[in-house]
């Protein structure tokens, strides 16, 4: 399914939104996990993902991390960009619901960016929706916009670039 069939869907302007939800498993990393002898777990995530999430910071866009996860590097990761950071949530709707009230936003101005079933109840709620281009076919169906990466390659970046039509370079000069 190309991205430009999905973006036919439901155009995503930059200016109609006020909070982006992010997964973290699957949008930041590949969704692998990396596990030593020991047990510790590891992921790889996408730098230039970073440069993007501080773009956003210097647009005052509202962003928050939610994720069923409950590793600690999804914490790290989020405190590194300045993200808030709700993770080991096991319903994502539920928690989406409420926080969303009582941030007094309304949901026909939430982008969410997920990958996976878990996402599934949590995105429907929300009038933008965007997914990587090796997320589950669920979400691709439910999804505005296709990102033309896959999860860990660099999907915020690609959002931003693509998507919102932002250029980087001028941005952050």
């Amino acid at each position: 399914m190309s991205s430009i069939l999905k973006q036919t869907k439901k155009q995503i302007n930059l200016q109609d939104i006020d909070l982006i939800i992010f997964d973290f498993d699957g949008v930041f990393t590949n969704n692998k996990v990396y596990l030593s002898e020991d047990g510790k777990e590891s992921v790889v995530c996408n730098r230039s993902d970073g440069m993007a999430i501080k773009a956003l910071h210097g647009l005052s866009i509202k962003m928050i991390v939610l994720s069923t996860e409950k590793n600690k590097v999804v914490k790290y990761r989020a405190k590194k960009l300045n993200l808030e950071c709700h993770n080991g949530i096991s319903n994502k709707e539920f928690f989406l619901k409420r926080y969303i009230k009582k941030k007094g936003i309304s949901f026909s101005n939430c982008l969410y960016v997920g990958n996976d079933l878990n996402d599934y109840d949590a995105m429907k709620c929300c009038k933008y929706k965007v997914c990587p281009s090796d997320s589950h076919n669920e979400i691709i169906k439910i999804s505005n916009y296709l990102i033309n990466v896959k999860g860990g390659d660099g999907v915020i970046r690609e959002l931003l670039e693509k998507t919102f039509k932002i250029n980087l370079l001028k941005l952050n000069k």
